[in-house]
């Protein structure tokens, strides 16, 4: 299969970002001033999605690794592979975004072993270089290049956590789901239903979230109430949809489960 060309990584629709504070303008000077970014917060709060919006805004291409436990560096970087009685060298992502002059976005990057994140120490100094040990050489990153992280710190434990030695190399932007109207905003835009629809969803997800430390791990994410309100909008009962998209994802446990339903049937 022929590598991708970087231009095939360009976001050419705008996707909808509705801004919460100045991390529009914040993010912009970090690019201007060629700094590393990392976005913190929950489960679908819109990390992703302000990534995507913002490589539409700067027209820059986007390249977006999913981060996980058998990451190497070489799925990063790159390795050579036998094409019939040739050995031909493939860039990984990471090279393919210094090289094309990308935007790289790391997500979940505390899912990635540790000597694999090492390997973006060299791109997020004033060096911006990249060591392709495999091939001996060194890829200076342009001016274009910028690499972005997030991860979720409601999930960091001793185990799976950034160093200080990395943690230190990016400014962090702080994440968290929007206030009450502007969610619902999202909710209805994106989701298809009234405004009316999306605030009683909102105020489903509102006290969910109260449940957090009486058992529940982590709150119902924006992104799942706006699937509760595409089910709706294609004429799944609230409560039906509500059950699918809000109550089951996030916890197995039967009591908490109840209790989701009971603020579920008090709202609709």
């Amino acid at each position: 299969m022929p590598e991708r060309a970087i231009e095939e990584y360009v976001v050419t629709d705008e996707p909808f970002y509705l801004a919460v504070g100045r991390e529009v303008e914040l993010f912009e000077a970090a690019n201007a001033a060629r700094l590393p970014v990392m976005l913190k917060g929950p489960t679908g709060c819109g990390k992703t999605r302000f990534v995507e919006h913002m490589a539409w805004r700067l027209g820059r291409p986007l390249i977006t690794v999913a981060c996980h436990e058998d990451l190497s560096a070489t799925d990063l970087v790159g390795r050579f592979l036998l094409e019939g009685e040739e050995t031909v060298w493939h860039d990984g992502p990471l090279t393919a975004a210094v090289r094309g002059g990308a935007i790289c976005y790391l997500d979940e990057v505390v899912e990635a072993r540790k000597d694999t994140v090492v390997i973006i120490h060299p791109l997020t100094d004033d060096r911006r270089r990249l060591p392709i040990e495999k091939r001996g050489t060194i890829l200076d990153a342009p001016p274009d290049f910028m690499l972005v992280v997030s991860y979720n710190p409601g999930y960091q434990s001793i185990l799976k956590d950034l160093k200080q030695s990395t943690r230190q190399r990016f400014i962090a932007l702080e994440f968290d789901y929007p206030p009450a109207e502007l969610e619902a905003e999202i909710v209805a835009r994106e989701g298809g239903v009234s405004l009316e629809q999306a605030r009683d969803l909102v105020l489903i997800g509102q006290k969910v979230r109260n449940l957090r430390g009486h058992g529940l791990e982590e709150g119902v994410s924006t992104r799942l109430l706006i699937y509760a309100a595409q089910l709706t909008a294609r004429g799944i009962p609230p409560t039906a949809a509500a059950e699918v998209a809000l109550c089951s994802p996030i916890t197995d446990d039967r009591d908490l489960q109840r209790s989701i339903r009971e603020i579920v049937t008090t709202v609709i």
